[in-house]
């Protein structure tokens, strides 16, 4: 027999179901964490929206937190309420922030903790 006959070309089954696998866990993956930011950035576009109405800068604090329950219902955010979020009125200019985490359960008692600071500024 030629020496070249028992060198293996392509890929074996393990080696197939190696590649399946991590495949299919960087897609579960990537299926839990996108939501999570993807709610970041619109919590992140309802606070610059916010700040830059002309209409918010003159608004108490009571009602610009129900124009953000407004805004989030819309958007169907349920990560944080009005009462999350930290509203500053300073020199005639309205900042608004907030600071909270997102647990994500992967498998068994293995978690991803997410922590989310979106602002206006």
């Amino acid at each position: 027999m030629k020496a070249t006959m028992f060198k293996q070309r392509g890929l074996g089954f393990f080696g197939m179901v190696l590649v399946a696998a991590g495949i299919i866990f960087v897609a579960i993956l990537g299926m839990k964490l996108v939501p999570p930011y993807i709610h970041s950035a619109q919590i992140a576009q309802i606070f610059r929206t916010m700040a830059s109405d002309p209409s918010m800068q003159d608004a108490s604090i009571k009602e610009i937190k129900a124009s953000y329950d407004k805004r989030a219902n819309i958007d169907y955010i349920t990560d944080i309420t009005s009462d999350d979020i930290d509203i500053i009125k300073a020199g005639g200019r309205l900042s608004i922030s907030a600071s909270y985490s997102v647990k994500i359960p992967l498998a068994g008692n293995i978690t991803l903790l997410l922590e989310f600071n979106p602002s206006s500024s």
